[in-house]
């Protein structure tokens, strides 16, 4: 049976392919999935999984998951949270739920840090484009993140794709994923 994840994913793909905007390699495979979220230490949400399994597109801003650089993959994963550190040392970005910012900066953003490695991971789909990790869940907006500078970019990852690729206006989202939603401008 094919669930909406599935099938979000594949409407993604499919929109993806008719635009040709991108070189589509064949689609991972179960033990390329297996592979890949082991070495991570991620799972992919369920439409992302669809998206990639229809076919991976590959250039320079989507990740490689088959063949790049493992270090490249992990420094697109840490991204996100890279960016918030960056906005915490440098624009004296403080989440309120953290409880009150410690006054050395060395101690803030060892507080920073290990409060974002208890949110969710955000998977990169393309270029600064991020959906919520997350085996069983689908139909997140996509997340355009800049260090804290965050945007809804699509309202799911086939409204993605025609914002992105085709300029076509998204409808409105409501970001779905726990703090990074918090963030969203």
């Amino acid at each position: 049976m094919v669930d909406d994840g599935h099938l979000l994913g594949i409407e993604a793909a499919g929109r993806l392919a008719a635009l040709g905007v991108a070189d589509i390699a064949p689609g991972l495979a179960d033990s390329e999935f297996e592979r890949i979220e082991a070495t991570f230490g991620v799972e992919f949400a369920d439409d992302h999984r669809a998206f990639l399994a229809a076919g991976l597109p590959l250039g320079d801003m989507w990740p490689d998951w088959r063949d790049g650089p493992e270090k490249k993959l992990r420094e697109r994963l840490r991204w996100p949270a890279e960016g918030v550190l960056f906005d915490v040392e440098w624009s004296e970005f403080w989440y309120p739920a953290w409880g009150p910012r410690p006054a050395a900066m060395k101690h803030a953003l060892r507080s920073a840090r290990w409060q974002l490695d208890r949110v969710p991971q955000m998977v990169p789909v393309h270029s600064h484009r991020y959906l919520p990790a997350g085996r069983g869940t689908f139909g997140h907006p996509v997340l355009s993140m800049y260090q804290t500078d965050i945007i809804c970019y699509g309202a799911d990852l086939a409204q993605y794709i025609d914002r992105e690729f085709a300029h076509a206006e998204s409808r409105a989202a409501t970001p779905t994923v726990e703090f990074w939603s918090d963030l969203v401008s």
